[in-house]
């Protein structure tokens, strides 16, 4: 009898240990899938937001602050700037050349924003860069584009404290009327000619039922570079608070 107890102990650990081998696989599995998986979605969402912003260049003007005449003075300030350089580019056909056209031109375009300034009785300083920059998600019309990094001109006036104003430059968004919420065919046709039908269908997805597989491709490109932006803000400002 007591061999049988001792049996039957000696089984009963072999059991458990091989109970917690085998949990302690499942979880290492569990967390290489989950790891894969995160991997597989961040390269997704990176060739997706790399193929759309290396297409696109926005206007980005900052305001000197959030009162309303600082407010008012952007937009006088955004006009001008529009007015030029849509005249500049007009020719471009590609983005290429409008980007070539717009690095030329920014000397130009900062002495158009100061002078416009001046005008009207500010002397507020004019930073204008063409850079990458990271934006939340917009809408413009019914073209949404999901957060990420994206090239722009970026043009600050003062001290940058105000709420912003952005279009896009190439294709020319900035020049179209989207009072009524949808975005001209032909504009549709120009940002269909340079994204990839992927990249396309995800900045012209629809609440249609149909829409829906690419409505939750657009949520997880938006979450992850999203997030991305966010921690990339919080990591800056530790390190410019330790400095």
């Amino acid at each position: 009898m007591k061999k049988f107890f001792d049996f039957f102990n000696t089984a009963g650990a072999l059991l458990s240990r091989c109970i917690r081998r085998n949990a302690r696989f499942v979880i290492c599995i569990s967390i290489a899938a989950f790891v894969f998986l995160l991997f597989k979605i961040n390269s997704y969402t990176e060739n997706v937001n790399r193929g759309i912003s290396e297409n696109l260049i926005r206007l980005h003007v900052v305001a000197n602050s959030d009162s309303p005449e600082d407010q008012e003075l952007k937009c006088i300030v955004r006009d001008k700037i529009l007015a030029y350089i849509r005249n500049e580019v007009k020719n471009s056909k590609s983005i290429e050349q409008t980007r070539a056209a717009i690095r030329e031109k920014i000397p130009e375009i900062t002495s158009i924003a100061k002078e416009t300034i001046l005008a009207g009785g500010y002397n507020y300083s004019v930073e204008t860069v063409l850079g990458v920059y990271p934006f939340p998600t917009r809408a413009y019309g019914d073209l949404i584009l999901p957060a990420g990094n994206y090239q722009a001109l970026k043009v600050v006036i003062g001290n940058g404290g105000g709420s912003n104003w952005w279009c896009v430059l190439f294709p020319p968004l900035c020049f179209v009327d989207v009072t009524h919420g949808t975005v001209p065919d032909q504009v549709k046709r120009d940002l269909k000619g340079v994204l990839s039908d992927e990249e396309y269908s995800i900045v012209t997805s629809t609440d249609e039922e149909s829409d829906i597989p690419i409505k939750i491709k657009f949520k997880i490109v938006e979450l992850f570079q999203d997030s991305k932006i966010k921690l990339a803000g919080a990591f800056s400002k530790l390190f410019s608070l330790d400095g």
